[in-house]
């Protein structure tokens, strides 16, 4: 669910900061040409229109995993998947045959509109599901965290009911310290809200849609929870999820809690310390159809073996895949190129990639290059990659995620997103203080931008990971000029068929993030240690466990 958006919408704040070096210095050369001019040349292939927008199950699909192969063999790296430069990752494409009503009956009785009311979908693999009069229930912020002393699902029994819960976490605007405050848990993903649902048995799953919380607007739901999505296979058929998971609106939800009661403001009601999950007296029906298709896409994975320590491993990331052949725009283009997102995330990693065997001699550690499926699908391709790593994650040194580097130039600053999560965020301040640079964090850390691109499934299991991005002040132009450039991409181009390669695209700055991409890899591949995650992160216990096990 627009993974990016979040994220270009921050780096626009991070203009306002300003380093405290001289403007000489700011203005100093830093970027590679042989390097940005491999990133560009990349680029131009990745995004051509002869690889059909890069979608996954394409011919798009068979170009785009064929050209990264080559070049990694090209380069002389060996194939890192027991004699392939392919990792299998099946998946199953569930579409909805018609669009549904959804029924309330009970003290609120209402037919509400697919899209305009609410949106709902289904992961589990059947023709046809049915949620037939399921009583709604309202569970608070839907969180079962120990940690915070916090349980959403204490002593209710959700079995067959459906459970609405809010988006984001209790800490967010909450007039007192809970959670992270403004800076959003995993808790506070809609992923996680369908994850706990269903571990806790429920039917059904609704959302209630706030814009604040959420950092998006309804349009966002509406475009991104209806038509045919793409899921790993699992060998249940998903039958451990709930029947139905969607959405609904905030307008439809106060007439909801107001039908049990509640009229006060939903997150100070769910905020209070004696919380108790509410019956809304009222029950929902909605019956979903579905066409289903299976198929198995690819990630392409290379490595270069350490001299050293070849079983420990650092590893770079980047999604190959985009969003195909769509809805024409204005100018009748209807190929979703992906220049940015995330061809040049690919790009970065294959010119890393050369900068690593140019060098006298090879690292201590291993280095994994890998080209992830489906990320604009759900991270799909990361996630199964996680789930069935193909080094060991309690020997993966850190995970060093590059996705959709800004094409205007040069900046006097680096955007980490969630900085403050684990030690690569030290390293990387150590290795731009010599150039003056300032790093700067999430804008806005309550849209749980740490969540939204492949780096998170890295984290998910443990592997400290680094989501690093140029930012907003450029170097030649000044930070108004890379402001204005960001919200254009933002505004015209940012998962639009205008989102394409130009001979002139200035490819410096995505150069400039390569460059500093592969001297923290370098860094990390040839000294002893193992960076960690910092104290309050929701992720240092899994990979300490890890470590032990």
């Amino acid at each position: 669910m627009n993974t990016k958006l979040a994220r270009f919408i921050a780096i626009c704040g991070f203009a306002a900061v300003i380093t405290s070096c001289s403007h000489e210095k700011e203005n100093t050369a830093t970027t590679d040409p042989e390097l940005a001019a491999d990133i560009k040349q990349h680029i131009a292939v990745l995004a051509n229109d002869s690889l059909l927008g890069r979608k996954p199950f394409t011919v798009g699909e068979d170009k785009t995993i064929a050209y990264i192969s080559s070049q990694f063999k090209k380069l002389g790296l060996e194939p890192g998947n027991n004699g392939s430069y392919y990792q299998d990752v099946p998946m199953v494409e569930i579409g909805p045959a018609a669009a549904p009503t959804l029924q309330l009956t009970g003290k609120v009785q209402a037919s509400l509109k697919m899209g305009e009311d609410f949106v709902a979908a289904t992961r589990r693999e059947m023709p046809a599901v049915d949620l037939t009069n399921s009583p709604l229930v309202f569970a608070g912020y839907g969180v079962v965290a120990p940690e915070y002393n916090w349980n959403d699902y204490k002593g209710l029994d959700v079995k067959g009911k459906t459970v609405v819960v809010l988006v984001n976490d209790p800490g967010f605007k909450a007039p007192e310290k809970l959670f992270k405050g403004d800076t959003m848990t995993y808790y506070g993903r809609w992923t996680y809200k369908y994850e706990e649902a269903a571990r806790q048995g429920a039917a059904g799953v609704l959302i209630v849609h706030q814009t604040e919380p959420a950092s998006y607007g309804w349009q966002v739901i509406q475009n991104s929870f209806t038509g045919s999505k793409l899921y790993l296979t699992q060998e249940d058929k998903h039958m451990n999820r709930c029947q139905v998971e969607g959405w609904i609106s905030e307008e439809t939800a106060k007439k909801l809690l107001a039908g049990a009661g509640i009229t006060e403001d939903m997150r100070a009601y769910a905020r209070k310390k004696d919380f108790k999950a509410v019956p809304l007296n009222s029950s929902v029906s909605v019956s979903l159809k579905n066409k289903l298709k299976y198929s198995t896409s690819h990630n392409v994975v290379a490595i270069l073996k350490g001299y050293a320590a070849a079983n420990e491993y650092v590893l770079y990331s980047a999604h190959w895949d985009h969003f195909g052949i769509g809805k024409p725009d204005a100018k009748g283009d209807s190929i979703y190129n992906g220049a940015v997102d995330n061809a040049s995330g690919v790009a970065a990693i294959l010119a890393v990639a050369k900068k690593f065997k140019q060098l006298n001699g090879k690292p201590k550690r291993s280095i994994v290059f890998l080209a992830v499926t489906a990320e604009e699908q759900g991270l799909l391709g990361s996630e199964y990659y996680g789930t069935h790593p193909i080094f060991p994650l309690k020997k993966t040194v850190a995970d060093l995620n590059i996705d959709a580097l800004s094409d205007f130039g040069e900046t006097s600053d680096f955007s980490i997103t969630g900085k403050g999560q684990n030690d690569l965020d030290d390293y990387v301040i150590a290795l731009t203080k010599p150039n003056g640079w300032t790093v700067v964090g999430d804008k806005n850390p309550g849209s749980g931008g740490y969540y939204r691109s492949d780096h998170f499934n890295f984290a998910k299991v443990g592997v400290p990971a680094l989501d690093l991005h140029n930012g907003a002040n450029s170097i030649e132009k000044g930070e108004a000029y890379g402001m204005e450039k960001l919200k254009e991409y933002n505004d015209n181009r940012y998962h639009q068929p205008s989102d394409s390669y130009s001979d002139t695209m200035n490819t410096q700055g995505m150069a400039q993030t390569a460059g500093l991409m592969f001297q923290l890899g370098l860094q990390l591949a040839n000294e002893g240690g193992f960076p960690g995650w910092k104290a309050g992160s929701e992720f240092k216990a899994i990979r300490e466990k890890s470590l032990w096990e």
